[in-house]
């Protein structure tokens, strides 16, 4: 791997978060002698791509929350974060306002009774898009990962479709349960 590679784990990032404690990719890049930041480039209502409305059981032209972000290690761009919420959800909530979200999605969404029990992500390739190439410094014609994490609660309700891009060197590492586990 590269000097460049970033190894990310899953798991801490479904987890809600204690009052107090840093978001899991501010811990994250930490634990890695790092300054993890994000910018929040929009919050709000919009209408989701086809393969989040899919995901979330929206209608056609139903509109959803959006939170996106741009995920900055060290003030580098690396990753566009795009988290949708169903508007029966996240309607009227902070997730709705551009403003940070104390614990983060995760945390506010189990204090609204939305816990995630359920986990399913999905990784595509492609070419970045001109907004993509935009946001994350890269030369057109440059590939890029996409993973669409769906959570669901206990009763299969969908609450986020979190859409994430990333540069094609990126390495994403699986570990969801105890390190033993």
């Amino acid at each position: 791997m590269s000097g460049d590679a970033w190894i990310s784990e899953t798991a801490p990032y479904l987890a809600p978060r204690e009052p107090g404690r840093s978001d899991a990719w501010t811990e994250e890049a930490a634990r890695r002698g790092r300054r993890g930041g994000q910018r929040l480039l929009h919050a709000g209502e919009a209408e989701a791509p086809e393969a989040v409305r899919v995901a979330l059981g929206l209608s056609v032209g139903e509109r959803a929350v959006v939170r996106r972000r741009l995920i900055l290690p060290d003030d580098r761009p690396v990753e566009l974060a795009d988290s949708y919420f169903p508007l029966s959800v996240a309607g009227g909530t902070p997730l709705a306002e551009p403003r940070k979200v104390p614990g983060g999605a995760v945390t506010l969404l189990k204090e609204l009774g939305y816990a995630g029990a359920e986990v399913v992500e999905d990784v595509s390739a492609g070419l970045a898009g001109e907004e993509e190439r935009g946001h994350l410094g890269l030369a057109e014609g440059s590939a890029v990962l996409r993973l669409l994490r769906l959570t669901k609660t206990a009763d299969a309700t969908p609450v986020e479709a979190a859409l994430m891009t990333m540069p094609a060197g990126r390495h994403l590492t699986y570990r969801l349960g105890g390190r033993g586990a």
